[in-house]
């Protein structure tokens, strides 16, 4: 069983389209606050304004950076994760260069992750792997490789044009990187029963774009 309040601090409530006004950002972080979510999901063009919404509450910006496809330059996502946080970012959800780990070049894949988690320091990093790409082993290998580069989370995916979380890959994420690694499902997670789903299988974050729908759901049911 999960109390909804437990519930509502693994959730980072997401808006990270393209054509998000001013009005859906605040909307965002308006529920946020009334919520308790762990935090305001946004782009880089939107962080000062997430952080301008929430600065007066508990709720932390969480940014995504080298999104949606992870093909940006080591050096572009660096400087994505420094303007982030000095823009109020708490969270830095970076996606993993996904081509050069199917290519089979590892050191590639670190170097880059550990290029946003140095220029982090403090702020957890989240590593989006985009399970939809990848084979199995493919998946042990990018999360060993992201454990071993210092980020503090996994996360299954984008979101963006691919399919998104589920329980198997939760699962497996969650065998490979051991009970000191946070695991974030997301993507296609639009209802109570999925994101309890997640939980069951090793999430220990969602991110969706619907959370106040789940949370509805959980009231209701109590």
């Amino acid at each position: 069983m999960i109390f909804p309040e437990e519930l509502a601090r693994m959730i980072d409530h997401t808006n990270v389209k393209p054509d998000a006004t001013l009005k859906d950002i605040e909307k965002l972080c308006m529920e946020a606050i009334d919520y308790g979510f762990s935090s305001a999901c946004v782009t880089p063009s939107n962080t000062a304004l997430a952080s301008r919404f929430l600065k007066q509450s508990d709720v932390g910006v969480c940014v995504v950076v080298g999104f949606p496809f992870g093909t940006p330059k080591s050096e572009t996502k660096t400087f994505e994760t420094i303007m982030a946080i000095e823009e109020g970012a708490r969270d830095i959800d970076m996606v993993m260069n996904i081509g050069a780990m199917k290519s089979g070049l590892t050191d590639l894949v670190a170097n880059d992750i550990a290029s946003v988690v140095d220029a982090a320091e403090d702020t957890p990093v989240k590593v989006i792997i985009e399970t939809a790409l990848l084979t199995d082993s493919e998946k042990v290998a990018a999360c060993e490789i992201s454990k071993e580069s210092g980020a503090k989370f996994v996360k299954t995916s984008t979101g963006v044009g691919y399919p998104g979380a589920n329980a198997y890959d939760v699962e497996l994420m969650r065998r490979t990187v051991g009970k000191e690694m946070g695991v974030k499902a997301s993507g296609g997670i639009r209802d109570l029963e999925t994101a309890v789903e997640m939980i069951d299988a090793g999430a220990s974050k969602i991110g969706t774009s619907t959370g106040v729908g789940i949370m509805e759901e959980i009231l209701k049911e109590g």
